[in-house]
């Protein structure tokens, strides 16, 4: 367990003043703990080409926003939705017709438990994505090209979720939107990439 994963909402709240007021090692420490996730945020919705620009311009915005954050989420929880909102405008910003919401609209929220998981699905996603199958280079293109193609949302939302390990109502908070449209989001996601394997193994 790290500093991080031990912090209290007073010792964020004095984390936070020490960022203030320009706290060098204060700084360098809540970089080092979450840039790699912010790189991973910004990647899933606007892809790895902008992905650094965008983080760079969140730490920027995080630094003006600090004196005025109320701590209604965490630190993490609240760089990280600076992060979203930066790579959706980012992903607008290059493709005025693109819908970041695109694939949760069509199927009702109540068919899914709160996993994100269909309950009438068939192929469960830690069943259909085994590490012995993982483990074949070709598959994991595979995956990797068709994870790429997910609209930005679905992407986000199973990249906090599945790789990320990230809660529910975190996601809600970092992407904006429900708890029931995570989960939708989250089945089209393992949809998509299970039709991948499944295709990539009829193929062999």
């Amino acid at each position: 367990m790290n500093f991080f994963s031990k912090l209290t909402s007073k010792n964020e709240q004095k984390l936070i003043q020490r960022l203030i007021n320009g706290d060098q090692q204060a700084f360098e420490q809540v970089v080092s703990e979450y840039q790699n996730i912010m790189i991973s945020v910004a990647r899933a919705i606007v892809g790895e080409a902008f992905a650094d620009e965008v983080v760079q311009d969140a730490w920027i915005s995080a630094i003006k926003a600090l004196p005025k954050f109320e701590g209604r989420s965490s630190l993490k929880t609240w760089l990280l939705h600076i992060v979203s909102n930066g790579a959706k405008s980012r992903v607008r910003r290059e493709n005025r017709h693109s819908s970041l919401d695109e694939g949760w609209q069509a199927i009702s929220s109540d068919k899914f438990d709160n996993t994100g998981h269909r309950y009438d699905d068939v192929l469960p996603w830690e069943e259909a994505t085994p590490e012995a199958l993982l483990a074949n280079d070709q598959l994991q293109m595979v995956i990797e090209e068709s994870f790429q193609q997910l609209p930005a949302q679905q992407r986000a939302a199973l990249s906090l979720y599945d790789m990320e390990g990230i809660e529910m109502k975190e996601i809600c908070n970092i992407l904006d939107v429900s708890a029931s449209n995570v989960r939708v989001l989250l089945h089209r996601a393992r949809t998509t990439l299970h039709q991948s394997i499944e295709k990539y193994q009829d193929n062999k």
